[in-house]
């Protein structure tokens, strides 16, 4: 169950000289596309390297889900559907590998083509695709998709589709997509687009549809029942077309999935604990050591799996709106980071068993080196040097507090770095220097009970600063309405990232979505240097490239002190039923929606 990803980076980087001939071997319809290198899987694949291809097929599980839902149609702005939907019910033209870093292989499409400048990209696809109705999934039906999203669907899609020339029929099944932008990743991004039915929604309003319109997918579940907030239940459809793809082969093994809502994650434990569901991820290390000694536990109907992983960190914690003053200001932020007396706070909450987020790549190749920038990573930021962040080219690390509940250092730090910045106590309440007084709001969603917990003991260090914060707590819908309009003062903050980020960055962080309605760019960033940092990883040519740039990308975004950040998750854990099993081997990814439940089974014999 080891994973070796170094040694797979090693070998991307040994066939570097394979890159620049990759596209001239995609001179032809290939079964696969990598971003650099070739495919691992060759073409005759029986199945994928981390499913166990002959699982049964079979069983019902329950998860838990909290907060609750007011849509079903998950490619839109409006409303909050459950976030695993996608997955279970809507297919793309090529599918991930979990266990490769940028690569797709053949999904709905049983082929892909592009030139070696990746100035298009040209998809078959298989015949016979269906949607779950049974009707014929069609050429027409991808063209109306691509445009569909583009213009009705959530801002997510609207990147890709500002980069398409064009998009036209070459064939019976083919479809050729033409990009206007010079963006080596746009053929994959286009391999992952979702396709609905052009004979459903042709016409009709997308974005505002009611909850009982469901988006016809092509996946191997659909939605069977469900009450608005409560519940949706996926049940596994006997004449998925699909079924016999060695890209399919060994997942979406349960007959029927449950999707059942709860207030908050203490009540969906509870629900756990009386067997009313399955499985549940647990985020707190010191909780899976403590929390899981009840009855069914001791008796061995539930099973603890701990999951390793090579993902980055991500960057988990409180993010600042730098589009509110005083969140403008990088010794503001600087000085809010210095007051958050993190170790601490793990301590209380974790006893200690976390390590700390180090920046947003950490725990991976990708991350930045500890450190002056050196070779490439400086290479790629020095044009910029007089417009960085401090400590993105010097280096920048997080301060260390000493433990205790005061952290004294740490407040003199901040309250240093106020007074930097123009700000000084009156009375006991620290002021701007026209007599504002300092006020915000942390606002965070009623089911996140740690997140609280964690604001809860913030706001004592900031009480000894002068500050007046608040907690603003409020339902999901009323959250997402809220941070998706960028209505907040600071909130909390998680953001995952893989070993192939790619174009998804510019609406993380990228200038351009930092206004958009429903970006992911929370923080507001709006720096000409991460753009460019952006741009020259999607324009790398070899692996060595990609990666320096990366890390340069790392450190600004670290040294921008956009987010107060708490522990990393450096592996999953899932505590479940007996029944549930799961492949021994593992893809360097790890845990997530396509690993389980997609590839786990029901063992009837227990």
């Amino acid at each position: 169950m080891a994973l070796d990803f170094f040694s797979r980076v090693r070998d991307l980087v040994a066939v570097s000289s394979l890159i620049l001939s990759g596209g001239a071997a995609l001179a032809e319809p290939q079964h696969a596309i990598a971003m650099y290198g070739v495919p691992a899987l060759p073409v005759d694949f029986t199945h994928l390297p981390y499913v166990t291809a002959d699982a049964p097929k079979g069983g019902a599980i329950t998860l838990g889900n909290t907060g609750g839902f007011d849509t079903l149609n998950p490619f839109v702005l409006k409303g909050t559907s459950p976030w695993q939907l996608p997955y279970f019910t809507h297919e793309t033209l090529m599918g991930r590998s979990w266990d490769e870093p940028f690569t797709l292989y053949s999904l709905l499409a049983e082929s892909v083509e592009t030139d070696e400048a990746r100035t298009w990209v040209e998809f078959t696809l298989r015949e016979g695709t269906k949607f779950s109705d049974g009707s014929p999934l069609t050429i027409e039906d991808v063209i109306f998709s691509y445009e569909l999203l583009g213009t009705q669907g959530h801002p997510r899609y609207l990147s890709l589709y500002e980069q398409m020339e064009s998009i036209a029929q070459t064939g019976p099944r083919s479809v050729r997509i033409t990009f206007n932008t010079d963006n080596r990743e746009l053929p994959l991004l286009a391999g992952l687009r979702p396709i609905v039915s052009k004979a459903q929604w042709e016409g009709r309003n997308f974005k505002d549809a009611p909850v009982q319109d469901v988006p016809l997918g092509s996946g191997p579940y659909t939605i069977t029942r469900y009450e608005s907030g409560r519940y949706v239940e996926l049940t596994r459809n006997p004449d998925y077309w699909g079924a016999d793809l060695a890209f399919r082969k060994g997942t979406h093994n349960y007959d029927t999935i449950k999707l059942d809502f709860y207030g908050d994650l203490k009540v969906m434990f509870e629900g756990f604990k009386a067997g009313e569901i399955s499985a549940v991820r647990e985020l707190n290390a010191e909780s899976w050591d403590s929390q899981y000694n009840f009855p069914a536990a001791e008796r061995g109907d539930i099973v603890k799996t701990v999951i390793p992983h090579s993902k980055p960190s991500g960057m988990t914690g409180f993010v600042m709106n730098t589009r509110r003053a005083p969140f403008d200001d990088w010794r503001v932020r600087d000085a809010l980071i210095k007051a958050f007396n993190f170790e601490y706070i793990n301590d209380t909450l974790t006893g200690n068993t976390q390590p700390r987020i180090t920046s947003y790549f950490s725990n991976s190749i990708l991350g930045m080196v500890e450190g002056p920038a050196q070779g490439r990573v400086a290479e790629f930021l020095l044009p910029y040097q007089d417009t960085l962040p401090v400590g993105a080219m010097e280096g920048y690390t997080l301060p260390v507090s000493d433990g205790s509940a005061r952290n004294r250092a740490g407040i003199l730090a901040a309250m240093e770095q106020f007074e930097t910045a123009g700000y000084m106590v009156e009375n006991g309440v620290l002021q701007r220097g026209d007599g504002t007084p300092v006020t915000f709001g942390i606002l965070i969603a009623k089911g996140s009970t740690e997140d609280i917990a964690i604001a809860e003991l913030y706001l004592r260090a900031l009480e000894r600063l002068g500050i007046t914060a608040t907690i603003e707590t409020v339902d999901d819908a009323q959250y997402f309405a809220r941070t998706g309009s960028f209505d907040f003062d600071i909130t909390t903050f998680r953001r995952s990232l893989s070993l192939s980020p790619g174009n998804e960055q510019k609406f993380y962080w990228g200038a351009e979505a930092a206004d958009q309605p429903g970006s992911r760019n929370l923080m507001g960033a709006r720096s000409p240097v991460i753009d460019a940092m952006i741009d020259e990883m999607l324009n790398a040519r070899d692996s060595a490239d990609f990666v320096a740039a990366t890390r340069a990308l790392d450190r600004v975004l670290t040294a921008g002190r956009y987010v107060i950040p708490f522990w990393s998750y450096t592996e999953g854990r899932i505590a479940h039923v007996k029944e549930m099993k799961f492949p021994a081997t593992l893809p360097i990814y790890g845990d997530g929606a396509q690993w389980m439940p997609e590839v786990w089974w029901w063992d009837a014999t227990k």
